[in-house]
């Protein structure tokens, strides 16, 4: 067989094999693009797509599911003052804190210091309430629609400064009003220091 012959032979062979190779690629790379990733946009919502939805599709037509993004929620805040208790904060026992750290999806209301559930989920409390120069047992409660929920103690009669401290997860609905309350002693001189802190861990 000429040499010309046997080269022309061997690039045919190249060709052939080299076209089978196409075809056999082919169908895995449009298998890989099926498996469409989820698509997450910063903001109001987290859009999902299917390229490959199953015939009776659980959600919307087409495998598309959307879920609410706006899930963000945060706040902390702090006292800045020895502030002495007003009429209203002796009559309440609220414990009041006159500045604003963090405050995501502004659902922690300043005046009244109290948190109000924007969704139902798991939160996660903590705070630090500080009293000074007070030989009185302090004893302070994260309440929940008026209903105590964890409790923290201090009481140490030879220490010029102490701390309530204490921290939980709790389950909120919807328009539940969480807050601290100062259930025994007082806090008169003291409490300058004293955080409160709140978030959404994740709905239910």
């Amino acid at each position: 067989m000429p040499l010309g012959s046997v080269h022309f032979d061997l690039l045919m062979l190249q060709s052939l094999l080299l076209l089978v190779l196409l075809l056999l690629w082919a169908p895995l790379e449009t298998g890989a693009q099926n498996d469409t990733e989820p698509i997450i946009l910063e903001g109001k919502c987290l859009v999902v797509c299917d390229s490959t939805p199953s015939s009776e599709p659980a959600g919307s037509a087409l495998g598309m599911s959307v879920r609410s993004g706006s899930g963000r929620v945060a706040f902390s805040a702090s006292r800045q003052t020895n502030h002495e208790p007003t009429d209203m904060s002796n009559r309440t026992m609220i414990i009041y804190f006159d500045n604003i750290l963090v405050n995501v999806g502004t659902h922690f209301d300043q005046e009244s210091s109290v948190f109000v559930a924007p969704r139902r989920g798991v939160y996660s409390f903590n705070f630090h309430v500080v009293k000074a120069y007070n030989r009185q047992t302090i004893q302070v409660s994260l309440m929940v629609n008026g209903w105590p929920m964890i409790s923290a103690f201090a009481g140490d009669q030879d220490v010029t400064r102490e701390a309530a401290t204490n921290a939980g997860l709790v389950i909120l609905e919807k328009g539940d009003k969480a807050y601290l309350r100062l259930e025994r002693g007082n806090l008169m001189g003291g409490w300058k220091y004293s955080t409160f802190s709140g978030f959404l861990v994740f709905p239910l």
